[in-house]
C-alpha cells in the first residue's frame, strides 16, 4: 500500500537474526498526529513476507477443506500444538499470489484448484511483523480428498478433510479454531459464499 515516506525517517536497519525467520532492527522516527515528530524509536520486527491463503471449496458437493498439522508456537503459547487450519504457504520470489495459491492446494491437499477467487487481504500482527496475508477460495473437486500430504523434506505432516460447509461453519461458531488466517478466512468465505456460488454454479 502507498504512503508518504517522507513521514518516516529510518536512521538505521539492520538484521539482527537469520534462521528460520528473520528478525530486523529499526531505528526511526514517525510524523504525530498533531505534526511534530516522534522521539527515536527502537523496534525489532520479524520478517515474515508475503502469504496466500486458500479455501479449498467444491461448490457442487457443498464442501470445503480443512487441515491439521503440528505448530510449534501454538505449543509454546501451551495451546493445542495440531491446528485446524485452511491450506496457505508463503510466496516466493518471482512468484505471484495466485500462483503460490495454485501451488500450495496441490502440495498441502492433493486437489487442484482450477479458480481462485480473492476474498481480501491483512496484516497479521503489524505491531511486530511485516507478514501480509492474500486469502483465496479455490474451486475444487472434494470427491477423493483426504488422507495425509505436505512435503517430508520440509517436516511437513498434514492430515486432511472435507468436510460440509455447514459443518465447517459449527465448527467455526465453536471456538475450536485458534489461529487468526483460518478464523478471518472462514468469516470472509461465509460472507460471500452467494456470490461464490453465483459464480460457480450452473
Amino acid at each position: 500500500m502507498a504512503f508518504d515516506h517522507n513521514d518516516i525517517e529510518i536512521i538505521k536497519k539492520e538484521a539482527v537474526f537469520k534462521g528460520y525467520f528473520r528478525m530486523d532492527r529499526y531505528r526511526l522516527t514517525h510524523k504525530l498526529f498533531d505534526g511534530g515528530r516522534s522521539p527515536e524509536l527502537v523496534r525489532e520486527v520479524l520478517e515474515r513476507g508475503k502469504i496466500a491463503a486458500v479455501v479449498p471449496y467444491d461448490p457442487m458437493r457443498n464442501e470445503i477443506i480443512l487441515i491439521e498439522q503440528f505448530r510449534p508456537g501454538a505449543m509454546a503459547a501451551g495451546w493445542e500444538p495440531w491446528q485446524t487450519e485452511i491450506i496457505a504457504g508463503v510466496i516466493e520470489e518471482g512468484e505471484t499470489a495466485e500462483a503460490m495459491a495454485f501451488r500450495e492446494t496441490q502440495e498441502e491437499c492433493g486437489c487442484e484448484a482450477s479458480t481462485l477467487l480473492h476474498l481480501g487481504s491483512y496484516l497479521s500482527s503489524p505491531g511486530c511483523s511485516s507478514e501480509t496475508v492474500d486469502v483465496f477460495c479455490g474451486r475444487v473437486d472434494t470427491s477423493n480428498a483426504g488422507g495425509i500430504h505436505g512435503a517430508p523434506h520440509e517436516g511437513e505432516d498434514i492430515l486432511v478433510r472435507s468436510i460440509p460447509v455447514d459443518e465447517a461453519f459449527q465448527i467455526l461458531e465453536s471456538g475450536k479454531i485458534k489461529n487468526s488466517m483460518t478464523l478471518i478466512a472462514l468469516q470472509w468465505f461465509r460472507n460471500q459464499l452467494a456470490n461464490i456460488n453465483a459464480a460457480w454454479l450452473p
